[in-house]
């Protein structure tokens, strides 16, 4: 069979996967605090047919006289820009404008999320639409459980990540504060569904601390993180995506051709 048959392959497995990565983009263009992903192709093992050699004092030499083999998806990329604030008016809403995660528990898994969607449960912690629990800067759950029983006529974040309530006589107590997570190598984390991370091997272990501290932004309440999704390029990625494929059919098809024309030789 021809190289050029299996390489024409390579590309369209390729980019299939390069619109595989656009259209879950483009699916998540309104997901809160979603971060986009972009493709990035490498060239794969090509085939040496003559080895480079030196010049010497009779000779010259010549350079090495090599075949690719095709293309293979090296890597999804992911982008940490900031997505854009919306509004909501809800307290228990949070947006972090600058670098970092909020710390949630999920079952006793510790995860990592710039969703900023909480709640408050009956045992009067902030969680996830999922139900993941948000951590506090101290260590474990971040226990608001006054805010559940009356205690309070009023409650607020401020921008360092502090839970600060008000009782009927307007005195202020700080509840906790909230954990915020940074890390070394923030693409390697492991998307893990529900628009959470988890820390891999190549992100390195998650550096905890507060708001406004070391490289971790500050915390915006009743403000939503939208997706970082930017249309007009995921709408080209489509294009480039779709051009590339049909180019690498293009090879395909003539592929077969040329078999077919050895075949009909005899």
């Amino acid at each position: 069979m021809l190289r050029s048959l299996f390489t024409g392959i390579s590309g369209l497995r390729a980019h299939q996967q390069m619109l595989d990565v656009t259209s879950n983009n483009i699916a998540n263009v309104n997901t809160t605090g979603f971060k986009s992903a972009s493709t990035v192709f490498e060239d794969t093992l090509s085939q040496t047919i003559m080895g480079a050699t030196a010049a010497t004092a009779t000779q010259g030499g010549h350079n090495p006289v090599q075949v690719g083999l095709g293309v293979t998806l090296g890597a999804t990329e992911q982008n940490f820009g900031q997505g854009s604030a919306q509004y909501t008016g809800r307290t228990s809403d949070l947006m972090i404008q600058g670098d970092g995660f909020f710390v949630v528990n999920n079952n006793g898994a510790q995860n990592f999320t710039r969703g900023g969607s909480f709640q408050l449960d009956t045992n009067g912690h902030l969680v996830t639409p999922d139900g993941s629990i948000l951590q506090s800067a101290a260590g474990g759950n971040l226990d608001v459980t006054g805010l559940t029983t009356g205690a309070y006529v009023s409650w607020s974040i401020d921008a360092n990540g502090q839970v600060n309530a008000v009782d009927a006589a307007g005195a202020t107590t700080t509840l906790g504060q909230i954990a915020m997570a940074t890390f070394a190598n923030p693409g390697g984390l492991s998307k893990i569904g529900d628009t959470q991370f988890q820390a891999t091997t190549s992100s390195g272990g998650a550096q905890i601390g507060t708001a406004n501290t070391g490289s971790r932004g500050s915390i915006t309440s009743g403000y939503l993180e939208m997706s970082n999704v930017d249309l007009a390029t995921e709408l080209t990625n489509l294009i480039i995506a779709e051009r590339g494929y049909q180019a690498n059919s293009r090879v395909v098809t003539t592929s077969d051709e040329i078999l077919q024309s050895l075949i009909q030789l005899k």
